[in-house]
This record gives C-alpha cells, sequence and structure tokens, in this order.
C-alpha cells in the first residue's frame, strides 16, 4: 500500500474519532476516489504515491469548479463547504513553486528547448513539466510557457 494512501486512511480514522465531520467526510471521498482509480481499467492494482497525488489534485480541481458553480447560483455556504474541503486535501499535495520560481524554471525550460514562439509549446512543456513535476499545477506551467513564448515570439 502507498504510504500516501496509509496516510488518508490513518488520518480518515483520527478525524473519526474526534468526530471532525468536515475531514471525515473529504478523507472518505478522497479514500473512496483512490480506490475507484485502483479498480478501473482492465485489471485492478495498487496505486503508486504519484497517482494517488494525481487523484487527490483531480478531486481538488472538482471542488474548486464546483465552488464556482455554488457562487454562480447565489449559494457561497455550499461554495465555502466545497473550499474547505478542498482545503483539508490540500494538505496532502507537494508545496507549490512560487511565481518567481515558476517564471524561472520556464525561462530555463524554452532556453533547454530552444523554443522561439508557441508553435514550440509542445517542445518547452516537455522540459518543463519534467523539472517541475508535482510541484507546479500543469495549467498555471501551461499558461506561463504560453506567455513566456508569447512575448518572445
Amino acid at each position: 500500500m502507498s504510504t500516501l494512501k496509509e496516510q488518508l486512511r490513518s488520518d480518515l480514522t483520527a478525524a473519526m474519532k474526534v468526530r471532525n465531520d468536515l475531514t471525515r467526510a473529504t478523507l472518505r471521498m478522497a479514500v473512496a476516489a483512490v480506490q475507484t482509480a485502483e479498480v478501473s481499467g482492465t485489471q485492478a492494482r495498487e496505486l503508486s504515491d504519484d497517482e494517488v497525488l494525481a487523484v487527490i489534485r483531480r478531486e481538488v480541481r472538482k471542488r474548486h469548479e464546483s465552488a464556482d458553480t455554488y457562487r454562480g447560483a447565489g449559494r457561497p455556504e455550499l461554495a465555502d463547504r466545497e473550499l474547505a474541503e478542498a482545503g483539508v486535501l490540500e494538505a496532502y499535495l507537494p508545496r507549490q513553486l512560487d511565481d518567481a520560481a515558476v517564471r524561472a524554471l520556464v525561462a530555463a525550460a524554452i532556453a533547454d528547448s530552444g523554443a522561439s514562439g508557441p508553435r514550440d509549446m509542445g517542445k518547452a512543456m516537455g522540459l518543463a513539466r519534467k523539472s517541475a513535476g508535482a510541484e507546479v499545477d500543469g495549467k498555471r506551467l501551461s499558461a506561463e510557457v504560453n506567455r513566456q513564448l508569447r512575448e518572445s515570439g
């Protein structure tokens, strides 16, 4: 069993013992999402920590999208609940790089790849993604690569 999955389960047990409803419900949904990912596909298998992180990232993204939808529909209390759940899950994600570090990382990736304009975005993204790992959200990374390539090209 992956260590992150074990951590989710032990934190779920702790939340149940102290009767923390928000954390308990959120972690239950996260553990269920991990289990669903494990049995999806042609054959059931154990997820690695990186795959569990991807599931948690997806769940965080869902919470933020739901919060936006609730705010648009005039339901701020439900939006706040979704954001609180996202906060619980974000504690399991690696710390994200700040904007200056992302700019520097992208500039280095563009220089290393020899990208000269937006048409070379794939080359630059590949290198940037490799060096960023899990420390930068793909959407944020893509936006920065696109911005720098447009400025240079």
